[in-house]
């Protein structure tokens, strides 16, 4: 019986050998009673397909829902630079797999320049999924759109009108792009923030010896005790009132504005609309 049982140990440490480093299955040392106790499992058989189903797992591909996810609590959200961000239409890459080469970095902001410094506030403004990597644009990417209009003129008989700027800061942010080096793994949106820290703070904290609220003024310090959202409140403010929104949609003005909704609810049920511009709270909307 100890054989055999030797055996399917051997083979589920087989199958571990190419398993992610978080992937370990405890042994206890042979010839102990309490072996089925200290493993949390009722037989061996059921120690082998655990380790299966745990390494086969952690190769899943990324699910729709967790898409749905990282959209939704990652894009539009702010964040601090750690390290200069180099521009570009191309993008910066970023091996997952590995440190971040520090010359890649020197050589693209020598080439590229710097969009962003380290202690700068920007925001994730699009995300894009790939096969083998996940494309991350940082206030509006590196890369300038084709517009239309741009390239038209409207004359009548010698006079004529140049074509209207869309917008003079388009192309003027960065792209980072994460390479998984195989397709991309099932993930959450702490997973994708966790793969940006080299380059962006999502924590936002704040010292452990000052109450943060207790800084701000009194209008919003008292909004905030009463789960409610003023104009001129920033994101982080509406997050410690209201948490995370349900839905976020992204707008621009016939004036070239650029505005975001947090929808808090559903109808018929009350529903909460906060208007961002920018960080600032430029309208707050209540339904039902």
């Amino acid at each position: 019986m100890y054989y055999r049982s030797t055996l399917v140990l051997l083979a589920a440490l087989s199958m571990l050998a190419g398993a992610p480093d978080e992937t370990r299955l405890v042994v206890a040392p042979p010839g102990t009673s309490d072996f089925n106790t200290h493993l949390g499992v009722t037989s061996l058989t059921d120690v082998f397909v655990s380790v299966v189903q745990q390494a086969s797992r952690k190769q899943e591909a990324l699910q729709p829902q967790s898409r749905l996810e990282i959209i939704r609590y990652v894009s539009g959200e702010f964040a601090k630079t750690v390290k200069p961000l180099p521009g570009g239409k191309k993008g910066f890459k970023i091996d997952v797999t590995k440190r971040l080469d520090e010359k890649d970095l020197t050589n693209a902001l020598r080439s590229q320049g710097a969009v962003a410094n380290p202690g700068d506030t920007v925001q994730i403004t699009a995300i894009e999924f790939r096969a083998k990597e996940i494309a991350v644009q940082i206030n509006g990417g590196g890369k300038k759109r084709f517009h239309l209009r741009e390239h038209l003129q409207v004359g009548i008989g010698n006079a004529s009108t140049p074509p209207p700027m869309v917008n003079p800061n388009e192309g003027a942010g960065a792209t980072l792009i994460l390479d998984y080096g195989r397709n991309v793994p099932d993930m959450s949106a702490e997973d994708l923030m966790h793969d940006l820290g080299p380059f962006l703070d999502f924590s936002k904290q704040h010292s452990a010896t000052v109450n943060w609220v207790e800084t701000l003024p009194p209008q919003f310090k008292q909004a905030i005790q009463d789960h409610e959202v003023l104009e001129g409140m920033d994101h982080e403010m509406v997050l410690a009132a209201l948490g995370r929104p349900d839905h976020k949609v992204r707008e621009r003005t016939p004036e070239g504005q650029e505005t975001e909704d947090w929808i808090y609810g559903s109808p018929p049920a009350r529903t909460t609309f906060v208007t961002f511009a920018g960080d600032k709270v430029i309208r707050v909307k209540q339904y039902g």
